[in-house]
């Protein structure tokens, strides 16, 4: 293959693994041009004084340096951006990107895919919870939203010069690129693959930031949580008109009796609705004030490397 392959690689405190992948990442260099590209997402260790020795052994390797945490999905914009490459991986730096993979989606790509995706079969060392989480998650997440995402796919995957150029072109504040990827088109592909476990330290999904992170997901792709609210509100109203006629009816029949615990529920269910329905719009008018303020996806604090 003739056509240089940039490598971005996303990595927030990851000073244990960046040797070992980029050791890993060395064997390909003796296959293919390549170029590689850590993204310090403002980590609080010597992650990028790592990437720094690396860059000066190597001068295929370039690393920037945030200014704070961005997040990972802004990393990844990040590298893109810098990427010089006609062809793109984008992996981790955990080592649950397996990188003897590479090969087979430069073969894909060589079929004419321009986005060859990847899809996790299994993950070693992962429990229960998180797998069940994951697949609740996504049917929840392709029922909701007009998209198409597979189960357990991960942001390990290739892009020719075209379709990272289009990505790059979307500007939105908050990202979120399976659900942006999917919903570009262009010619894909997907590959399964075994992850093994991270090489070091924990994994950095909070499950904080995996309920964000799913938020954002179906938030970013869809109306129709803004429209099962309303439909859900208007079953309650019909509910509460024919209550309201019953109690009328039976007022007037001379049966009525204290009710406190039904007058209870009703406020009850009616104020949990309306919340809900409150907690729904300011979601998305979040993110249209994030939007607005049209302020840069992050800022670089050093360079490194060409």
């Amino acid at each position: 293959m003739q056509e240089k392959i940039s490598i971005v690689i996303p990595a927030f405190n990851e000073e244990k693994s960046l040797n070992y992948i980029y050791d890993q990442l060395s064997n390909l260099l003796k296959v293919f041009e390549l170029e590689i590209i850590f993204i310090d997402d403002g980590s609080s260790d010597q992650t990028f004084t790592i990437i720094k020795e690396i860059a000066k052994k190597d001068s295929r390797v370039k690393g920037i340096s945030f200014s704070r945490n961005f997040g990972h999905q802004i990393a990844i914009m990040a590298g893109l951006h810098e990427s010089n490459g006609e062809v793109i991986v984008m992996m981790d730096a955990d080592g649950q990107h397996p990188v003897k993979l590479i090969p087979k989606l430069v073969s894909k790509y060589q079929e004419g895919f321009d986005i060859v995706n990847t899809r996790r079969k299994s993950t070693a060392g992962v429990g229960i919870f998180k797998k069940l989480s994951s697949r609740i998650y996504y049917k929840i997440l392709n029922f909701l939203t007009d998209i198409r995402i597979e189960y357990s796919s991960s942001d390990f995957r290739l892009m020719s010069r075209k379709a990272v150029d289009a990505f790059v072109e979307m500007q939105e504040q908050n990202r979120f690129t399976r659900g942006m990827i999917s919903w570009m088109g262009f010619d894909q592909s997907i590959i399964d693959y075994d992850a093994p476990k991270r090489f070091a330290g924990d994994s950095k999904y909070t499950l904080k930031k995996m309920i964000h992170f799913g938020v954002d997901g179906i938030t970013s792709f869809s109306a129709k949580p803004l429209k099962i609210s309303f439909y859900f509100g208007l079953i309650v109203l019909i509910f509460g008109i024919i209550y309201a006629i019953y109690a009328v009816v039976v007022y007037f029949m001379g049966y009525t009796s204290p009710g406190w615990t039904s007058i209870m529920l009703t406020v009850l269910i009616l104020g949990g609705v309306q919340l809900l329905g409150i907690g729904i719009l300011g979601e998305y008018l979040a993110k249209i004030f994030n939007e607005i303020k049209r302020r840069p996806h992050y800022f670089i604090k050093d360079r490194c490397g060409k």
